[in-house]
C-alpha cells in the first residue's frame, strides 16, 4: 500500500483511465439527475449545463427514453424562432420508488414518482413502546401491497428506502440505538426488504439526515451548499450539509446535534446523559414546563424496578406541541414562559452550531418548525450572546417548505441513488 507520504515512481504502473462505457454510464446517470432534480429541462439546456454537444445529449436521451426512464416532447410554448429544443421530462409515473418513515408516534409509506412526486402515501399511528420488528415491518410492507396494486401494469419499482428515528449503521441497515423508538440492535433494512419481497435492498438511514437531504435538494436549502437541518419530534435530530455532501461520519452516526450537551447537570436524556439539547427543548420539555403533562420526578428518584407511567392520551405528540404554541399566542402565560425557556436553549444549541459549522443557514422541522415560530426572539438573543459575529451575519434562519413529508422525501432520494448512478444497468436488473 502506498501512504500519502510515498510519491508514485516513474516505474509503477499509473491506473488507466476510464473507459467509454464508464464515461457513458456517468452521464447517463448526470443527465438524469438533472432531469429527476430539476424537472422538464431542454435538451438546449442539458447541452449547456453539462457542457457536452448536442449529438452527445440526443444519444443520451435516446438511451434513457428507449428505456422508460424519461420522455421526450414538443415545448408547450416557445418565444424563439425557429425550431424548438425538445424537452426532456421524468417518467414519473411509471418508474417510482417505495420511501417509508418510521417515528415515534407515525408509521409513513409513500410511493415516489422519478421527480420526486408523491403519487400515493399511507399513515398510520405508532403506539409509543417496544420496537415490534414484525408488527412494524408488517404495517409497512401491506402500506407498499396497497399502493401497488393501484399501480399500471407497465410501472416499474427501482428502489426502497426508510428513514428511521435511530441511529443507522453504515451499510446494513441495522438500527443501533434509538431511544425514543425503543430499538437496539434491531436489523431494520434486511427485514422490511424481505417482507416487501421486491427483490430489492432497503436502504435505511437517519430521518434528520435524510430530510436535511430533502430540504437541500428540493426544499428551502436547494441553492445552499451549507445548511443545518433540525428535526423535532419526541427528541432533537440533526442533518449537517457541508459543501453540498452530508456530513455521515465514520459508520454513519453523525449529526446527532440532539445529544450535544448544553446544560451539564440538567434534565435527564433517554441517551443515558443530562442535559442534553434533546432534553432540554424536546417534547416532554415544552409540555412539562407548559403545565401539558404531569411532571415526573427524576428518573434516580423513582422506585427501582418500576416502569414509569404512560402519559394520558392527547398530552403528547405533534398536537400537544403545536397546542402549547397556539396557547401562547393567545396569551397563556405557562405557555409563553415554556417557550421562553425553551427558545433559550435553543438557540444555544444552535450558537454552537453555528460557531463550529458556520453554515449559510439553519432549517428549523418536524415539530421544532412550530416552536422556532413561537420563540424565534429568543433563538436569536442566544445567537447575538454566544455565537462569534462573523459566523451569525450572514446566516439565515427558516422553517422547513417540506413539512411533515420532508423524512419522506429524504428516503425517496436515498432509494433513487442506486438508478441515479447507473440508470440502465439498476432498470435492466429491476426488469429482468
Amino acid at each position: 500500500m502506498i501512504s500519502d507520504s510515498q510519491p508514485l515512481k516513474e516505474s509503477q504502473t499509473m491506473r488507466a483511465g476510464p473507459s467509454q462505457e464508464d464515461i457513458r454510464r456517468h452521464n447517463l446517470g448526470a443527465l438524469l439527475r438533472h432531469v429527476h432534480l430539476g424537472g422538464p429541462i431542454s435538451r438546449a439546456e442539458l447541452t449547456s449545463k453539462m457542457g457536452l454537444n448536442r449529438s452527445t445529449i440526443m444519444a443520451l436521451t435516446s438511451d434513457l427514453t428507449a428505456a422508460g426512464l424519461v420522455r421526450e416532447e414538443l415545448p408547450r410554448e416557445t418565444g424563439r424562432a425557429g425550431r424548438p429544443s425538445l424537452v426532456v421530462r421524468p417518467e414519473s409515473a411509471r418508474v417510482y420508488v417505495f420511501a417509508f418513515d418510521v417515528g415515534p408516534d407515525r408509521l409513513a409509506a409513500a410511493r415516489v414518482g422519478l421527480g420526486g412526486v408523491i403519487l400515493d402515501r399511507r399513515e398510520s399511528v405508532r403506539e409509543r413502546g417496544p420496537f415490534k420488528l414484525d408488527e412494524l415491518t408488517g404495517t409497512l410492507a401491506g402500506f407498499a401491497r396497497q399502493m401497488r396494486r393501484k399501480t399500471r401494469p407497465d410501472t416499474v419499482c427501482v428502489g426502497a428506502a426508510a428513514a428511521v428515528s435511530g441511529g443507522v449503521r453504515k451499510g446494513d441497515g441495522v438500527v443501533r440505538f434509538g431511544p425514543n423508538l425503543k430499538a437496539e440492535e434491531v436489523p431494520f433494512g434486511e427485514e422490511l426488504g424481505r417482507r416487501l419481497g421486491l427483490g430489492l435492498p432497503v436502504s435505511v438511514g437517519n430521518d434528520a439526515n435524510l430530510a436535511a437531504l430533502a430540504e437541500h435538494s428540493r426544499g428551502i436549502g436547494a441553492a445552499v451548499r451549507d445548511l443545518i437541518y433540525l428535526h423535532g419530534d419526541v427528541g432533537i435530530g440533526g442533518g449537517i450539509i457541508a459543501g453540498g455532501h452530508l456530513l455521515g461520519g465514520h459508520d454513519g452516526y453523525g449529526g446527532e446535534v440532539g445529544h450535544m450537551v448544553v446544560n451539564p447537570g440538567g434534565r435527564a436524556c433517554g441517551c443515558g446523559s443530562n442535559g442534553c439539547l434533546e432534553a432540554e427543548v424536546g417534547e416532554r420539555a415544552l409540555l412539562e414546563s407548559a403545565g401539558r403533562t404531569r411532571q415526573r420526578q427524576p428518573a434516580e428518584q423513582e422506585p427501582p424496578g418500576q416502569p414509569r407511567e404512560p402519559e394520558p392520551p392527547g398530552q403528547r405528540g405533534r398536537d400537544a406541541v403545536r397546542a402549547v404554541v397556539e396557547g401562547a399566542d393567545r396569551g397563556d402565560i405557562m405557555a409563553q414562559d415554556a417557550l421562553t425557556r425553551i427558545g433559550d436553549w435553543l438557540g444555544l444549541g444552535v450558537a454552537n452550531l453555528v460557531n463550529i459549522f458556520n453554515p449559510e443557514m439553519v432549517i428549523f422541522g418536524g415539530t421544532l418548525r412550530e416552536i422556532y415560530l413561537g420563540s424565534a426572539a429568543q433563538v436569536r438573543t442566544q445567537l447575538a450572546l454566544h455565537a462569534m459575529a462573523p459566523q451569525r451575519e450572514r446566516l439565515r434562519l427558516r422553517t422547513s417548505a417540506l413539512g411533515d413529508a420532508a423524512t419522506l422525501v429524504g428516503a425517496a432520494e436515498l432509494a433513487f441513488a442506486h438508478v441515479l448512478s447507473d440508470p440502465l444497468e439498476v432498470l435492466a436488473r429491476v426488469t429482468g
